[in-house]
């Protein structure tokens, strides 16, 4: 029987690495977005609002698939309105779906607030977890939409008698334009604005990530990890983290990055300087280097999420994950984190969307 591939939000950094992943390993992939990945070879899109439960009906009622990914969600003004929205929509896909009774598994894509608590409450005193973050960590006590997510696959999955899969990445690095949450592209906005101002890239968190141990999610190895839980009987019903499986420290991954694209590095200097405020005037710079290198794309607010990126490196607690779980039922696949970021960078760069400030000439 052939395996039928549906990714929910196949034009996210998650959902794009999963589909060509997935299309690699021979799968039937369909993408549904609002606005579907039209890029990527051989994947079916399929345009649907998840909010809007008839009209998702109809575009998945000739689809059956066997295996749903669930990557997506919206960000809200409260955390209150997180949870009545991004319930929602897994709640009115898997109801689409029900009556095709196809459905053999279904993994979920949360990340890390699952254990440092929503947007309103986010890495507070209170709130802070004992590090490396372990799956057995027990929920916090507070409102949480990822909670609340999976919450609609645990009760779907006891109606329709699929199997499931929760997947937790610490911050996921890879390629992908208007995402909310894009850190890697973030960086190299900024070190590529950096570079062609001759300014200093200057860290913008805490002291505790600069100084602390950190992990990241390469999206490429989240793509990994979602087919083979998917596939992996001894995976199902289970929870798991998934980072890189290395560990670093920003003071050496900061010069790092600084070295590849020939700027200087600058610390912490003892408060945070948020990135948000540094970058928050340069949306015309941005559209003048735009333009001057032929980018595709000029407004710096599909390619940057500063925002993001600060909740990150602003935390005050060194945050790492442990993969023992995934390490122990057979998931053995790595990643260095900083050819995570190079290979990105040059991605951009060949992409079109970042300049390559050091070719002679340019």
């Amino acid at each position: 029987m052939s395996k039928i591939a549906l990714v929910v939000g196949a034009s996210g950094i998650a959902g794009s690495n999963l589909a060509q992943e997935l299309i690699r390993q021979g799968w039937i992939t369909y993408g549904l977005a609002r606005n579907p990945n039209r890029e990527i070879e051989n994947l079916r899109p399929v345009a649907a609002d998840l909010l809007q439960p008839d009209s998702l009906q109809n575009a998945l009622a000739d689809i059956k698939p066997t295996h749903v990914f669930f990557t997506s969600w919206m960000r809200q003004d409260t955390e209150a309105d997180n949870i009545r929205v991004n319930s929602a929509m897994v709640r009115n896909l898997l109801a689409a779906l029900r009556p095709q009774n196809s459905i053999q598994h279904v993994a979920l894509v949360t990340g890390l607030k699952h254990y440092l608590g929503p947007f309103d409450a986010y890495a507070k005193e209170g709130f802070l977890p004992q590090t490396p973050l372990r799956e057995e960590h027990p929920r916090l006590d507070i409102e949480n939409f990822y909670y609340a997510q999976e919450d609609e696959v645990y009760a779907a999955a006891a109606q329709a008698g699929f199997t499931w899969s929760i997947h937790r990445p610490h911050t996921v690095i890879g390629k992908a334009v208007g995402n909310m949450m894009n850190m890697g592209t973030t960086l190299a906005v900024y070190a590529t604005i950096c570079q062609y101002q001759g300014r200093p890239f200057r860290w913008p968190g805490s002291a505790a990530q600069w100084n602390g141990l950190s992990d990241v999610t390469d999206a490429r190895v989240l793509a990994k990890h979602l087919i083979w839980a998917a596939t992996t009987e001894a995976a199902q019903n289970e929870a798991f983290n998934i980072v890189n499986g290395d560990v670093f420290r920003w003071s050496w991954l900061w010069q790092r990055i600084a070295d590849w694209f020939g700027v200087e590095a600058v610390g912490f200097e003892g408060t945070i300087q948020p990135l948000e405020a540094e970058l928050a005037q340069d949306g015309p710079l941005w559209k003048e280097i735009a333009t001057q290198y032929n980018l595709t794309e000029p407004n710096l607010s599909r390619m940057a999420s500063p925002w993001h990126t600060d909740l990150d490196l602003g935390r005050p607690i060194e945050v790492m994950t442990d993969m023992s779980k995934s390490r122990k039922l057979g998931f053995n696949v790595y990643q260095r984190t900083d050819e995570s970021f190079f290979d990105l960078f040059e991605q951009l760069q060949n992409d079109g969307l970042l300049p390559d400030l050091k070719s002679p000439g340019n």
